[in-house]
């Protein structure tokens, strides 16, 4: 099948040639009359049809011009022919030459100057590191009327040719990266030993006096080098046999002094690379070239971080290979080391920082090397990690970035998909410099600004539409996952943590671990022992990350007042979760989740009992804003959407107090870590309770319609009493309430009132029912006629009974009623119903403030339980809740008809508002608070250390303790904290009995 002669601009246009007229003019050039058959007519694999497949057509076009005119001499005779005819038909061989003139105008240069290495293009293969020093040193040993350094150039040059062939021709750059950049690392490997055999034979017998070697540092040394780089090195040189330390330097630093100028100087044959020996002991300031003990004795006393840093990537690349073998060994252990330096994390992490701090302005969006998001984020990451956990896993020490990333995965200390992702993302990025570097064979990093430019790189990348763009878009894609993952790998807190462990602690052995938790204070080390063995046994990913995991969640289990009890909630959680992907990915690699789970289930047993029974509730804690309490809009929706999941009722609550559940770990571990204070706590824990049951008497409501085919016979209301109504609650609150309800138009209201009742006992039984979740205890025994009164009463029997037979107890009540669930409309009616009752015109006779007291004085007397302090327990005793809460009261009873900042179901609002109205003193003011506060709280820590209602100070100093923990203080405070709690108490009662028995 044939085609015609692409001769018009828009055929050439749609070949992928920008200067389509330039380019038919260069067709039709004669230097190309021996490729074309058919000046008309040319088969659909043509050469401009070649030419169209290269990365710069026009580019390509017009070197290939150039070369053919290049060998059109009688010099060239011998080869001529051959290149036409491997030109003139499809094949690899015109395929590569094209690549190659299409990708590079530098090697366009040299293969028009130097035509006779068409062949190095056109036969290209894979060749060892062996036989690429061979082919060098023995060019630089023959020489053919060239210098020995003109002679290196050009071998160097023509082996490039053929690495540069092999790279360009494959249809996928980026997945033959590896075998480029270590081809590129091992060329320069080659250039440098035969750069030395060209030093020693300048330096002659002399050089016999020394063992010199060159380490390869960087990505000469990781063999990922790219076209265009420095070439990193440090030189160690020895005595030889019988020589003085001092001449074999002496002969050493000569030999180092003309490898570099060998290298790095340009000739008529072109240039390599410079030779950057700057890493070396003292930088630039050091010298050149040290003995192997003068090295050890450095790094031993003087390096920096950085230095074993870059050690990391060390090997021997010329001369004294057994030199170079025994300086890598001498080091390697400064390496694995360098990690339990102190702060050798955060210097790392500084250095990395000062790194894309030196990035000039107007470079940092354009760098694929030092910006954000570039190869330094995804190397120092892999670094990083290496170093860290290296010290107890040697198969994490390679100095290849993705082989070591490979291993990384491979050991899960990274996830698989974030190590797919930055390899990825390294192949691209490399890929990029590589192809930027080879247009002109020159050392740069920044992407290209001119449409040209960025055209010819996309078509490199095998983007033929709008190749612009693409290769722009698939750059900053890749450099945002990559800035977002070294964030979050770089700065993960965990590492600073590993680090810190000596190297017996890292690696756990049996041994180690049992004398370690001994030490850390765990009562039990071997029952903590076979936690351990249990979580760690076994060459599973699961165990592999658990092992990186465990030496260090150990020290922060043991910084907690129960460590044993924190470990074994640990395992119970693993052992729910451990197969799930996402839970030991999460701790590993998300912010402090791994700290703050431990210091979790180590200090407190409600939240590890919460957490046992809904282990997911443990994603909130790698999540920023995981631990802010949510709105009571939030949590409800959460809860109906939940409920309406299921088709029974029972279920239905079921699946909201789950929701409930995992609420209560958040605001538990939020007031464990300080986040949230005591009055947004109370707040938060009555709005969840106060959803709860609203959605529960939806629920219940829902079912009596579907029961009855009607609606339900009332409108309902649940109203909060106590701390529920004040919005005071604590974890170990019930939820004291009265039920009100009102009959609607035409219902019949012993029917309404029977129904009614039962809504509000299948309420009751659902929020009690066992189940995994903590139930909601109601208490509705704060309702007229107390335990002997109905549950429930219609809006007009409280109004009746109110008017007629309300004792000033139930006024008090009622100063914190609040509605919390039910019907709006008859929340606000009820509200208007009791407000008189409450904040009484004229406030309280002589007679009423006589029973308030005589009230108090007895349940003082009655309540309190049988061998309880009355100095310390925290709701009945001597400055307690209800010393304040009582005085608070009185005061409001008294007082609120007049001043409207009384009228307030909060106990500490009152209390400000009674100091503002000169009720209390300032003095007496803050006594009360201060109980009042600390109260609240010790009764919260109690809670959440024992896993149960704690109602005065423990007298166990242990359970004091892990109180005293949750709020603050420093470990061995439980004495510190009952002493404290003793004084509070008993200011506060001074000042309760001031104002409450004496105003």
């Amino acid at each position: 099948m044939t085609a015609r002669m692409p001769s018009l601009p828009g055929d050439l246009t749609r070949l992928g040639f920008s200067d389509p007229r330039r380019a038919d003019t260069l067709l039709r050039d004669r230097s190309l009359a021996p490729l074309i058959k058919d000046r008309e007519r040319v088969e659909s694999d043509g050469l401009a049809v070649s030419l169209s497949r290269v990365a710069d057509p026009d580019q390509a076009l017009l070197a290939l011009v150039r070369l053919l005119d290049a060998v059109a001499t009688p010099a060239n005779d011998a080869f001529r022919d051959d290149l036409v005819e491997a030109l003139r038909e499809p094949g690899r061989a015109r395929d590569r030459l094209l690549a190659v003139l299409g990708s590079s105008t530098a090697l366009g240069d040299h293969l028009v100057a130097r035509p006779e290495h068409w062949t190095a293009v056109a036969d290209a293969f894979p060749l060892e590191v062996e036989e690429r020093i061979e082919l060098l040193t023995t060019a630089v040993r023959e020489p053919a009327a060239v210098t020995p350094e003109d002679a290196l150039r050009l071998e160097y040059r023509r082996q490039l040719l053929g690495i540069a062939a092999l790279d360009v021709s494959r249809p996928d750059p980026q997945a033959r990266l590896s075998e480029v950049a270590s081809s590129l690392a091992d060329l320069a490997e080659a250039a440098l030993e035969a750069a030395l055999v060209v030093a020693r034979a300048q330096v002659g017998d002399a050089a016999d006096r020394c063992r010199f070697a060159v380490i390869g540092m960087g990505k000469t040394g990781g063999r990922e080098l790219n076209y265009i780089s420095d070439v990193d090195v440090i030189f160690v040189a020895e005595p030889a046999d019988g020589a003085d330390e001092d001449a074999a330097l002496a002969v050493g630093t000569d030999l180092a002094t003309r490898l570099i100028r060998i290298c790095s100087s340009a000739t008529t044959a072109g240039s390599l690379w410079q030779v950057d020996p700057a890493l070396r002991p003292e930088g630039k300031n050091g010298p050149l070239v040290r003995t192997l003990e003068s090295h050890v004795s450095y790094y031993e006393r003087w390096a920096k971080t950085w230095e074993f840093q870059a050690l990391l990537k060390a090997r021997p690349v010329a001369g004294d290979r057994a030199l170079g073998r025994a300086y890598v060994e001498a080091v390697a252990p400064f390496v694995w080391q360098a990690a339990s330096r102190e702060n050798f994390v955060e210097d790392v992490q500084a250095m990395r920082r000062r790194v894309e701090d030196n990035v000039p302005s107007g470079e940092a969006d354009r760098q694929l090397k030092l910006g954000p998001g570039g190869l330094r984020d995804i190397e120092f990451s892999v670094q990083l990690l290496q170093l860290v956990h290296g010290r107890a896993d040697r198969s994490l020490r390679s100095g290849t970035t993705l082989t070591a990333l490979a291993a990384l995965s491979q050991g899960g200390y990274v996830g698989r998909e974030d190590a797919q992702t930055l390899a990825t993302a390294y192949r691209l990025l490399r890929t990029l410099e590589h192809r930027i570097q080879l247009h002109r064979l020159r050392r740069t990093h920044l992407m290209p600004t001119s449409a040209s430019d960025l055209r010819c790189l996309g078509r490199a990348l095998g983007h033929q539409r709008d190749p612009e763009e693409a290769v722009v878009t698939q750059w900053r894609t890749a450099a945002r996952e990559v800035r977002r993952l070294h964030q979050r790998i770089f700065y993960r807190p965990l590492l600073s943590a590993v680090a810190r462990l000596g190297p017996d602690e890292v690696r756990l052995t049996p041994e180690a671990a049992r004398e370690r938790l001994a030490a850390l204070g765990f009562r039990d080390p071997k029952g903590a022992l076979r936690h351990l063995e249990a979580l760690t046994d076994g060459v599973s990913r699961r165990a592999a990350i658990q092992r990186q995991l465990l030496p260090v969640m150990l020290g922060w289990f043991a910084d907690e007042a129960d460590p044993d009890a924190g470990l074994l909630a640990f395992r119970r959680i693993s052992d729910e979760l451990g197969t799930t992907p996402w839970f030991l990915r999460l701790l590993r690699d998300e912010g402090s989740a791994a700290e703050r789970l431990a210091h979790t289930l180590g200090r407190s047993r409600y939240a590890a009992e919460l957490l046992e029974q809904g282990p997911e509730s443990v994603q909130f804690l790698g999540d920023s804003g995981g631990l802010r309490p949510r709105t009571r809009d939030e949590v409800q929706g959460r809860m109906r959407a939940a409920a309406k999941r299921k088709d029974e009722p029972q279920p239905a609550v079921l699946a909201a107090r789950a929701v409930r559940r995992s609420e209560l770990f958040r605001l538990a571990v939020a007031s464990l870590l300080g986040q949230v204070g005591l009055d947004e706590l109370g707040r938060a824990l009555a709005d969840l309770n106060g959803a709860l049951v609203d959605v529960t008497l939806e629920v219940v409501l829902r079912g009596v319609e579907e029961q009855t085919g009607q609606p339900p016979l009332s409108r309902h209301l649940v109203v909060g009493m106590g701390r529920l109504g004040g919005g005071e609650s604590s974890f170990g609150s019930d939820a004291d309430v009265l039920f009100v309800h009102d009959p609607v138009e035409g219902a019949e209201t012993r029917a309404a009132q029977e129904q009614a009742l039962e809504v509000v006992k299948e309420l009751i039984r659902l929020l009690g029912v066992a189940a995994p979740d903590p139930r909601l205890e109601v208490d509705a025994g704060l309702r007229p006629e107390g335990k002997n009164g109905p549950l429930t009463r219609s809006l007009e029997s409280y109004r009746a009974y109110y008017e007629r037979w309300s004792l000033v107890w139930e006024a008090q009540a009622l100063l914190r009623a609040a509605p919390v669930a039910g019907d709006a409309d008859l929340g606000a009616a009820f509200v208007e119903l009791i407000d008189p009752l409450r904040w009484p015109e004229g406030g309280l006779d002589a007679k009423q403030v006589r029973e308030i007291r005589t009230l108090k004085a007895r349940m003082e007397s009655e309540r309190l339980p049988r061998g309880a302090d009355r100095k310390t327990h925290f709701k009945l005793g001597h400055g307690g809740l209800s010393d304040v809460e009582w005085t608070v009261q009185l005061i409001q009873l008294e007082h609120a008809h007049e001043h409207e900042s009384l009228r307030t179901t909060s106990t500490m609002g009152a209390l400000e508002a009674a100091r503002s109205a000169g009720f209390v003193d300032a003095e007496d003011a803050v006594a009360l608070a201060e109980a009042w506060r600390l109260a609240s709280q010790m009764r919260n820590a109690g809670m959440l250390s024992r896993g149960r209602a704690v109602d005065s100070v423990p007298s166990d100093l242990k359970d004091a303790d892990g109180m005293a923990r949750i709020m603050g203080l420093p470990p061995k405070s439980g004495q510190e904290l009952a002493n404290r709690y003793r004084r509070v108490a008993r200011r506060a009662r001074h000042a309760a009995e001031k104002v409450f028995y004496e105003a």
